[in-house]
């Protein structure tokens, strides 16, 4: 028996060869957007054709927009899997049970539609195959769903009203070949257009413009079927197609993206396009454009949307563009299929390095060793052949496109081979990536996944162990190494990121990566009761599914940029601000800057100088920075310290004198200066003023906590019924814990060492030995049990002795709290002795102190604004900050650990309601001072355990408390969720430790 279309491996029946896409020209184009009749099946064959037909009455059929997926519409539903197929795994059939969308478009063809010609009807994405028909007449089937699909239908058009039918299956031989780390959501997600082809309009053009480094010139010819003529105005270029033309040209690069509008003129149609002079090529090992080795700042990109998921308008598009470039980010793997080609449009306009990879990944088949692998099936070598062409053909004029990628996790094979060998005759201009080969025979780079620091240095230094193949091996050492997938942004994280960067500036193979990835994919549900939320894998009942991993991005899915990428756009910033060398009493400091950028000069930067004293802004202006041209870099002096000799005063009053927030008294404190590289006028990604670069180094020191500690003080604690008073404090006696300070009634503070593990602490299941999470459980430390050994209340203070430890194991952490008092403050110093076999980390070390609900205002001064951890502080800048607890939270989509605030020296929360709804200080507050070392601080309404048992964030519910951690130490974060775990120098090993912190209640 013959296969049906959809069990097909062939890609298509009927549809036009492959050609360039492109937005706009004088023809005639009629958009087939809209509202269209729909129903849906549950198998491939439960109707018939009927509704094709132009007298079959729809009227009991549902709506539904197209651009758009039926399983977002209210249609079935969608389902997330990583690598497993969701259907048995017998290629190229698929099941039965095969959703089938039918869907029926009635429109009227304009009156002026044009007579003459041909006319075209278009299709720019539709998973994951479709049978077409006009008029009831049957245009052809295809499969691709990414890819662009044409079908000439001019004998089946007419004038007036017109039918247009389609019917689309989930499952076909097409879906083998589609098993990437996505949300499966069939439908008709991209444009369909109608077009008219005028005789002796443009069938296909292809632009040739190369720029040569040497003579600061550019070659044009653009080739075109059939014969016209290019003008480009402002270069004085007019030329016949396939005429070569050099002159002198600027260059196009993703830091200088400059383009030239031009005109192709053919007897029938006129084309507007863009030019981008610009030449990629391998050479002397490494991966130069215009012939400068460039480094990736990059990002995987799936194209998602909450409501609508792969269905983006240009809006959605252009806003990602705005953000990669706000965070620094010059490329975009297109992971893994073409985006819509609008989106490589805004690429060229923005500036971004493209990896632009084909609709192919078989990742399932490595669940069966890879036996029956479609790229090493020479049945499906047509299909994929046929992928790699209308990839290629229709983005091939983006000068922002530098990379063809032939897919991503399908093993090895032949077909592969066939599609780079297609790849490079066809278009030479640009090297071929794969990355699942590690012999790299299809490949020009290099290309690794989550390679851990150690490995990419072994890389770098081209020292890695070698292949079993000599030929291979010499081959792949005179690669380009990128690491194509790394730094995995799942929940919490990636951490890790700046020891990354600095093996890619230290070794010249190794030109960058692209970060996985760039969005989490949760689709936008709301609770019974209202209550907004995004649903991940397993949330639709899905019988196979990866549960969250779909949810691993940089932003959030509402497109709120994470402290992922916050981090990430301060690690990899294009200009370097560096402390230089220190000044002296009436001397200035200096500032290292260095010009990281490939091609830019930093005329497009202003740059800017502060001084803090405590966190204040006492002091500031421009600061003057040379020229600096690409990898150079100087010092730079800065003004003399406000209050030194020499230097002028400013508004501010002394420095050395700055108030106190919360009305303390005037004292000296520390002194920093912070610089800052910013937009110098508005661009079309960001307006002026817009931070691009930053760095801070210290001026005077001060204390860790500011104010002298009380190491010195005593005070006596005293007995009172079944309570011991300490000053202002009062603790039970029976467990020595603090319940109150002043008016103010506490909980704790108490050693924790547990926190609702990240997603990178859990670790992905290939891993099992070295996840921290499961590790943490099955010792146990979620259930830390609290036992008190003595309270001992004295002339000079309260000592507590307890031991804090977990059920059904040795391990024991003796814990000794030393209270003291003077002056209305409360000084608690901890220390902890470690008993038992400790083998593995910690995931923090401090104590929880509960806060009532009503202090929800939080000023601290250390490290902010946003959250950070031992491995990822990189953006963490020392200042003054304010929030309220509810902000400080970050809404992952799976609730974790988060929230961390770093080096705090001290920290004040606040009741800021009235009974009038306005703001002021209302009731006692807490001040926390950090007496020997900075703390980290995190506060929530909610407990870790609760945090941890939540599974969205509409589980987290605020109770009457505030929770606050006082961290010593923390455990890093690492990017073991898919990728290696936390660097030696970011685990928090257990060990004996000591610090001290100071309470108060503040003016």
């Amino acid at each position: 028996m013959s296969p049906t279309y959809y069990e097909d491996v062939s890609p298509s029946t009927r549809t036009l060869a492959p050609r360039a896409w492109y937005a706009v020209s004088d023809a005639k184009r009629l958009p087939l957007n809209g509202v269209w009749a729909f129903r849906l099946s549950s198998t491939a064959d439960s109707f018939g054709t009927e509704f094709t037909e132009d007298g079959y009455d729809s009227a009991g059929w549902d709506e539904i927009t197209v651009p758009g997926h039926w399983v977002l519409q209210g249609h079935g539903a969608p389902a997330y899997t990583n690598v497993r197929y969701p259907f048995p795994v017998d290629p190229p059939r698929v099941p039965d049970e095969n959703p089938t969308g039918d869907h029926r478009c009635v429109f009227d063809l304009p009156a002026d539609w044009p007579g003459g010609g041909e006319t075209v009807l278009r299709f720019d994405g539709v998973e994951s195959c479709a049978r077409v028909w006009l008029n009831g007449q049957e245009l052809g089937t295809f499969q691709g769903s990414r890819l662009p699909h044409e079908f000439g239908v001019t004998s089946a058009l007419r004038p007036g009203r017109n039918v247009l039918a389609v019917r689309v299956h989930q499952w076909s031989a097409g879906s083998y070949l589609e098993d990437q780390d996505m949300w499966w959501l069939p439908g008709i997600f991209r444009d369909v257009t109608l077009l008219h082809r005028p005789e002796g309009s443009v069938d296909d053009y292809t632009v040739h413009s190369s720029y040569d480094h040497t003579s600061g010139e550019g070659t044009l010819r653009v080739d075109c079927r059939p014969q016209g003529r290019v003008t480009v105005p402002e270069l004085g270029i007019d030329a016949a197609t396939g005429e070569s033309v050099t002159l002198p040209v600027e260059p196009w690069t993703a830091e200088t993206p400059r383009l030239y509008d031009a005109l192709l003129t053919t007897a029938g149609e006129t084309v507007p396009f863009r030019i981008g002079f610009r030449t990629v090529l391998i050479e002397d090992g490494q991966l130069k454009v215009n012939g400068k080795r460039i480094l990736f700042r990059g990002v995987n990109r799936h194209e998602f949307h909450p409501e609508h998921g792969r269905a983006l308008d240009e809006a959605t598009m252009r806003l990602d563009v705005q953000l990669m470039k706000r965070h620094n980010i010059n490329a975009v793997r297109t992971s893994h299929c073409p985006p819509h080609p609008a989106f490589l449009d805004l690429c060229d306009e923005f500036g971004l390095w493209v990896v632009d990879e084909c609709d192919l990944e078989t990742h399932g088949f490595s669940e069966l060793g890879w036996q029956g692998n479609p790229v090493d099936d020479e049945r499906w070598t047509p299909a994929l052949r046929d992928r790699a062409e209308r990839m290629v053909e229709r983005d091939k004029n983006h000068p922002s496109v530098v990379i063809w990628s032939l897919g991503n996790e399908c093993g090895s094979g032949a077909g592969l081979s066939a599609m780079s060998r297609w790849i490079r005759e066809r278009d030479p201009s640009r090297p071929v990536h794969y990355e699942n080969d590690q012999k790299c025979p299809d490949s020009d780079l290099y290309s690794r996944m989550y390679a851990s620091h150690d490995e990419v240095e072994l890389i770098g230094q081209r020292k890695e162990p070698p292949l079993e193949d000599a030929a291979a091996d010499a081959r792949r050492r005179a690669l380009p190494f990128v690491l194509c997938e790394y730094a995995h942004a799942m929940g919490n994280g990636p951490g890790g990121l700046s020891e990354y960067q600095r093996l890619f500036e230290t070794y010249e193979r190794c030109q960058g990566g692209f970060v996985w990835e760039w969005i989490d994919h949760g689709l936008l549900r709301h609770t019974d009761d209202g209550r907004a939320y995004f649903a991940y894998g397993g949330d639709f009942g899905e019988e196979v599914h990866d549960g969250n991993f779909v949810c691993d991005g940089l932003l959030l899915p509402d497109r709120t940029p994470s402290p992922g990428l916050t981090e990430f756009a301060k690690v990899i910033e294009p200009v370097r601000i560096e402390p230089g060398s220190p000044g002296s009493h009436g001397s200035s400091a200096t500032v290292l800057v260095r010009n990281l950028y490939d091609f830019a000069g930093l005329s497009h930067l202003d740059f800017e100088w502060s001084c803090q004293v405590q966190g204040e802004t006492v002091a500031g202006g421009p600061l003057a920075v040379p020229p600096l041209r690409p990898g150079e870099s100087a010092a730079v002096p800065l003004p003399p310290a406000p209050g030194s000799a020499g230097s002028e005063r400013t508004a501010h009053a002394d420095a050395r004198t700055a108030p106190q927030p919360g009305g303390g008294p005037s004292r000296s404190g520390e002194t920093l200066w912070t610089v800052r590289a910013v937009l110098a006028r508005d661009s079309p990604w960001a307006a002026k003023g817009h931070t691009v670069a930053w760095g801070q180094l210290s001026g005077a020191p001060a204390p860790a906590g500011g104010r002298p500690g009380l190491r010195g003080a005593t005070g006596p604690a005293r007995h009172e019924g079944e309570s011991i008073t300490l000053g202002p404090a009062v603790f039970d006696a029976a467990s020595g814990v603090l319940t109150r300070l002043g008016p103010l009634a506490l909980t704790g503070p108490r050693l924790d060492v547990w926190r609702a593990p990240t997603d990178n602490d859990n670790g992905a299941p290939w891993q099992p030995e070295t996840r921290n999470g499961p590790l943490w459980r099955r010792h146990g430390l979620h259930r830390m049990r609290h036992r008190t050994d003595t309270v001992a209340a004295g002339a000079d203070g309260l000592l507590v002795r307890t031991r804090v430890a977990p059920a059904g194991t040795g391990l024991g952490l003796r814990t000794a709290y030393r209270w003291s008092t003077s002056g209305g403050r409360l000084r608690l110093a901890v220390t902890v002795e470690p008993e038992g076999g400790w083998d593995f980390p910690l995931p923090r070390l401090g104590v929880r102190l509960g806060v009532p609900a009503a202090l929800g205002d939080v000023t601290w001064y250390g490290g902010g604004p946003g959250e950070a951890y031992p491995d990822t502080r990189a953006a963490s800048m020392t200042g003054l900050w304010h929030s309220t607890v509810d902000n400080m939270q970050t809404p992952y989509v799976r609730p974790q650990e988060n929230g961390a605030r770093a080096d705090v020296r001290w920290a004040e929360l606040r009741d800021t309601s009235d009974a009038s709804g306005g703001t002021g200080p209302h009731g006692p507050g807490l001040r926390i001072e950090a007496d020997t070392h900075r703390f980290w601080l995190t506060a929530r309404r909610w407990t870790s355990e609760e945090l941890d048992a939540a599974e969205h964030t509409t589980d987290l519910v605020a109770g009457e408390t505030v929770w606050v951690n006082l961290d010593h130490a923390q455990h890093g974060i690492g990017s073991q969720s898919c990728g290696p775990g936390v660097l030696p120098a970011h685990q928090l090993t257990v060990a004996p430790a000591e610090f001290a912190l100071v309470f108060s209640i503040p003016d």
